[in-house]
């Protein structure tokens, strides 16, 4: 049996050990910086303009962590504005098409959802229309297409909600944590690309605090479609 002198020093030194390897994971010695990656990432992807720039970011979750999603709008948009479909009447119908919805009305737009004539990206709703809205919730909740009130798509600002949602960019982790998405393509200046992933991070961070999660963002790692993963330094705090 070990003494309890020898407990305390195999306890000391599993804990060094243990700190010394989180410290070599946020220090990696082949990490660089934003600039130098584009570079590197874009060496093997000559031809191919069109390819993504992907980010992948490892967070800190616990048991009790909902899953980690968010919306916002990029510096730097990666992709066509989004199709919009509103479901109003009157003045606000008015509003949205106004503020560019291709998709605009009440039942006669239910109706549509139903019979699958409407193809679109993102859906939303005044409060006086959501009620009616629900009984296709069964189609739309499973696309993540339903208006909710949590979402800000349950709305009576419609104009804006509108405007917003066509330059919005969605993002999702997987039940580990880890969010793989892209930001940038292969075209774009590396300020560009930096100015995306920051604004990301930075999202994931109000996601932490809420959450109550410190040191919630613990690696950021750059690729492409055809480039290696390439490690970010201090990427956690970028």
């Amino acid at each position: 049996m070990f003494s309890r002198t020898s407990r305390c020093i195999f306890t000391q030194a599993r804990t060094y050990a243990t700190k010394k390897n989180k410290l070599a994971l946020r220090d990696n010695p082949d990490a660089v910086d934003v600039n130098e990656a584009v570079r590197i990432l874009k060496a093997f992807e000559v031809g191919y303009p069109s390819h993504q720039i992907e980010a992948h970011v490892q967070c800190k979750i616990e048991k009790s962590t909902p899953l980690i999603r968010g919306t916002l709008v990029l510096p730097k948009n990666i992709k066509q504005e989004a199709t919009i479909l509103v479901f109003a009447t009157g003045k606000k119908a008015e509003e949205a098409k106004a503020a560019g919805a291709q998709f605009v009305g009440g039942e006669e737009m239910i109706e549509k959802v139903q019979a699958g004539e409407l193809k679109f990206d993102k859906c939303i709703a005044t409060p006086q229309m959501f009620p009616q809205v629900t009984k296709i919730a069964r189609i739309l909740g499973p696309k993540g297409l339903m208006p909710t009130v949590k979402k800000g798509t349950v709305t009576d600002d419609i104009a804006n909600t509108v405007r917003t949602s066509k330059g919005s960019f969605d993002f999702k982790a997987d039940k580990h944590g880890v969010l793989h998405t892209g930001i940038a393509k292969m075209s774009f200046e590396s300020a560009d690309v930096e100015a995306n992933l920051k604004a990301i991070l930075e999202e994931l961070r109000v996601f932490g605090k809420t959450n109550n999660l410190k040191s919630f963002i613990q690696n950021v790692v750059l690729s492409s479609t055809r480039g290696p993963g390439v490690v970010i330094s201090g990427g956690p705090n970028l």
